[in-house]
Formats: C-alpha cells, sequence, structure tokens
C-alpha cells in the first residue's frame, strides 16, 4: 500500500548506493517525486517502474495475479492485481503531477521459480496482461526482462529511471517468499491451484 505510515516503515538509507530507499512489498505500490531508490523482490510476480520524466513523479508497483481472488485472509490488498496495482499506482502519481498521457514503463519478474507452477502459468498471464495494459492504454515499454527460471532484485533508480536488476538463483529468498501464497493461487478460468546484474538505461 501507498499510506504514508507504510512507506515511511519501508523507508531506509541504502549505503552502498548513498541513496534514501523504499521497499515495496507483494500487494503494494509506491509513487514519488523525489530521488528515491525503490526496491522490490519478484518470483512469478511483476513490478512495473513507471516515469513522467516532464514531472519528474516515479512510481513502482508489485502484483501477484492480474486478476481474481486470493484466499490470504484479511487485510489482502486490492494492490496484489494487476488491474488495481496498475490504477491505483497511476493514480498516486497524478496526484503528484504526473500525466498518464506522459508515462513510461520497464516491467520485470514474472518468472518460473517454483516446482510445479507450470500448471497454472503464472509468470505468463502476469506477462500477458501487463503487456496488454499497457499497450491499451498506450503507455510505451521502454525496457523489460520477464519469464525465464530466475528470481529478481530489482533497483529502480527515480532520479534517473535507470533500474538494475540482480538475478537470484531459485532457492533464493524471493522463492522462499512467494511459498505462503502458492497453494492459494487460483486459475479462475480452469479451477487448478496451484546471479548477475543488468543495467537498462
Amino acid at each position: 500500500m501507498n499510506h504514508a505510515d507504510m512507506a515511511n516503515g519501508h523507508q531506509y538509507f541504502d549505503k552502498h548506493f548513498q541513496i534514501m530507499a523504499v521497499k515495496v512489498f507483494p500487494g503494494e505500490f509506491h509513487a514519488t517525486n523525489q530521488p528515491r531508490m525503490l526496491v522490490t523482490l519478484l518470483g512469478s510476480c511483476v513490478a512495473v517502474c513507471l516515469s513522467d520524466r516532464v514531472s519528474g513523479v516515479c512510481g513502482m508497483n508489485h502484483f501477484l495475479l492480474p486478476e481474481g481472488s486470493l484466499d490470504l485472509g484479511a487485510g489482502t490488498s486490492a494492490a496484489r492485481f494487476g488491474v488495481n496495482a496498475m490504477e491505483l499506482l497511476i493514480t498516486d502519481m497524478q496526484k503528484l503531477g504526473a500525466m498518464r498521457n506522459r508515462l513510461e514503463a520497464k516491467i520485470f519478474g514474472a518468472g518460473n521459480v517454483l516446482d510445479g507452477m507450470t500448471v497454472v502459468n503464472i509468470g505468463e498471464r502476469n506477462t500477458n496482461f501487463i503487456r496488454g495494459y499497457l499497450a491499451n492504454e498506450k503507455i510505451p515499454i521502454l525496457a523489460e526482462d520477464l519469464l525465464g527460471d530466475c528470481a529478481r532484485k530489482v533497483y529502480f533508480f527515480t532520479n534517473t529511471g535507470k533500474v538494475l536488476i540482480k538475478k537470484l538463483k531459485r532457492n533464493s529468498t524471493a522463492v522462499k517468499q512467494e511459498m505462503p501464497y502458492r497453494g492459494r493461487i487460483v486459475d479462475q478460468r480452469e479451477g487448478d491451484k496451484t546471479g548477475s546484474i543488468d543495467l537498462f538505461i
């Protein structure tokens, strides 16, 4: 979520990069007009980094599924679903001065990092959703790193628009974090349950 208390709780100073950073967890999003490093860890989830170069407003979200229902108990965030995560992030960016028609995107994640996940193809569904959503909204994709069998750590620098991607092994922390959700993800159509560093400019 992008509530002030949540954002403050996820904020820290990154000594390596010498910049204030914000962690974006699954089902959350963060918009800012300040120099920040937005950080998230992805398995089959997708993170979208949005920028408006004119206003200097940027943001990141982290969603689990395109749409549907997750039985994750009380407090489940609507931003866990791609269609909501995109609209919530864009709305917050607009409040800070961004214009929808100036937005540019970089998209990451959708890795097949858990054994047995091929039945539901969560990563493929997330990939198809976000490419279709951005095309429909006429938001250009400047860079992407999607699918494959690795987890990813994403570092988005809002002052430059650059993104660093650290690719992680299948037994990494990102994979372990996805395990609680694994048996609760339902394909509504079929009812089935279920490194190196690259620089993008």
